[in-house]
């Protein structure tokens, strides 16, 4: 005889976590529904991505491996050896960047492609001095002609060993004759500047990075073309491969600004691939993020005490860095074409200018103080028109319907408002703000000039749509105009701007 156990009563179902049901307010004028709007990141929360990014790692297996190597990685070269009557230490880090014209695992194929024919010269093809402040929170980058008139001191050349004497040359010949250790020194010598590290990148680490990522996203205002480099690319939004990239940041044939223009392009290129590489789709993805620094630190060279902590302030540093940012510069110029006898056309520094720059890297402060927008004229002209500019209004104060006032004044005066103003997590905000993406800071500007006395906080990662915290300080939206597009035309340099609006 067989029996059967009586079925076990099922368990009550667990309370539901919507908790009871809310009945909803009648809907009040000043507070309509809308979409969420994205709101400021804070700065821990890319820190914590980037550690949430190596968690991931670890629990994938495979964090321990890529974490642990990344010194490893590194090349290393001794670029102090032997160096005598240093500048004293200042304040921050410095750190001397050199791209160097190393092309040795770079095929035939993509030789010919991007025109990278030829014996390379061992020579630096780019270089800058990055400064992190002391609290590890702001960076600033200052280029250096590669044609800089120098007097390089004595030394033994690195390819003949033999002795020379202090004698004129090209800033990029310092690297080719005495290699990191004499670029160190001259650098030091001309700025009084006393580099803490130097970190090294050739054109196979250069492209490889760019390829990893997916590639870098830029855009033209006008046509860029150089038969030298190949470089070829229509006006507007692109997304450079690594060889594209490379083509560039190297092309001097751009445009009459030579060297110069040539830098610029570099310090822009530099700010996308940062925003690029700090951003979410590579921090929180532990395949893209091993092989992200496996590309950038796999033929990487630097000194003996830099290691991946130096490389991870560096980036936490520069992350919010624009195309348009303050802390980018060029050593101040007092001759563009300084004729030396065996050297041909040289540029010449200013040296009061200079060492006011350099002063400042030395007491650890901002290239440029950053001031308040002032009140714009009535009649203020803007460079992106209204219409092509959408906004997201937020009342940042306890006073009921500003920002449907405001959101109002703004679609009269052309703007592309959402019609859906809401209240800002921030309530008791004294001063209007535009917050904004940097690849849009014209359209940035443009709405800010109908603000008066409105400020700009740059939020990278944003989008397209900008936002408009209204403060006590509001009085008014004022209209703007369009600038005479031949004026705009006059007033961008040939064409070679990067702006996305």
């Amino acid at each position: 005889m067989s029996t059967t156990s009586p079925r076990s009563p099922r368990p009550p179902a667990p309370p539901s976590r919507r908790g009871p049901r809310q009945t909803l307010a009648p809907a009040r004028p000043d507070r309509m529904p809308y979409a969420p709007v994205p709101r400021r990141r804070p700065r821990w929360a890319m820190r914590a991505a980037t550690t949430l990014s190596v968690v991931v790692l670890a629990s994938a297996g495979i964090g321990h491996a890529v974490v642990s190597s990344l010194d490893a990685e590194i090349g290393r070269v001794d670029p102090f050896r032997d160096m005598k009557n240093r500048p004293p230490a200042g304040h921050g880090m410095n750190v001397l960047l050199v791209g160097t014209d190393g092309r040795d695992r770079i095929s035939e194929r993509e030789r010919r492609a991007y025109r990278l024919g030829g014996q390379p010269c061992h020579c630096t093809d780019t270089m800058m001095i990055v400064h992190l402040s002391q609290d590890r929170e702001r960076a600033s980058v200052v280029s250096l002609p590669r044609d800089s008139y120098v007097e390089l001191p004595a030394h033994v050349d690195r390819l003949t060993g033999k002795q020379h004497g202090p004698h004129p040359v090209k800033l990029n010949a310092a690297y080719a004759e005495g290699g990191p250790n004499l670029a160190v020194r001259t650098v030091e010598d001309m700025t009084r500047l006393k580099m803490d590290h130097y970190l090294e990148v050739d054109f196979t680490t250069f492209m490889r990075t760019v390829d990893v990522l997916g590639g870098v996203q830029l855009c033209t205002a006008a046509p860029l073309k150089d038969s030298y480099t190949g470089l070829d690319l229509p006006a507007g939004p692109h997304t450079l491969s690594g060889g594209q990239a490379l083509q560039y940041v190297r092309s001097r044939h751009v445009d009459g600004a030579s060297d110069f223009g040539r830098m610029q392009r570099q310090q822009r290129f530099l700010a996308a691939l940062l925003e690029r590489a700090t951003s979410s789709r590579v921090l929180l993805n532990p395949l893209k993020f091993r092989d992200v620094t496996r590309a950038v630190l796999g033929s990487v060279r630097a000194d003996k005490g830099f290691h991946t902590d130096e490389l991870l302030d560096l980036g936490r540093a520069m992350r919010n860095f624009s195309p348009s940012s303050s802390e980018f510069t060029t050593v101040p110029v007092a001759q563009a074409a300084f004729p030396v006898k065996g050297l041909g056309s040289t540029v010449k520094w200013d040296p009061a200018r200079a060492e006011q720059l350099f002063r400042a890297l030395r007491e650890d402060r901002p290239l440029a103080v950053r001031k308040p927008s002032p009140p714009p004229d009535p009649a203020a002209t803007v460079e992106v028109a209204p219409q092509r500019i959408r906004v997201q209004v937020e009342n940042g104060t306890g006073t009921v319907g500003l920002g449907r006032r405001v959101d109002t004044a703004l679609a009269a005066a052309g703007f592309g408002t959402t019609k859906a103003p809401v209240d800002s997590r921030e309530r008791a905000v004294r001063r209007t703000a535009v917050l904004y993406d940097p690849r849009w800071d014209r359209s940035a500007r443009s709405l800010a000039a109908a603000l008066p006395g409105s400020e700009l906080r740059p939020v990278p990662g944003q989008g397209a749509t900008l936002r408009v915290i209204v403060g006590a300080d509001h009085r008014e939206v004022r209209r703007v105009r369009v600038e005479d597009p031949v004026r705009r035309a006059a007033r961008v340099v040939r064409g070679d701007e990067v702006a996305c609006d």
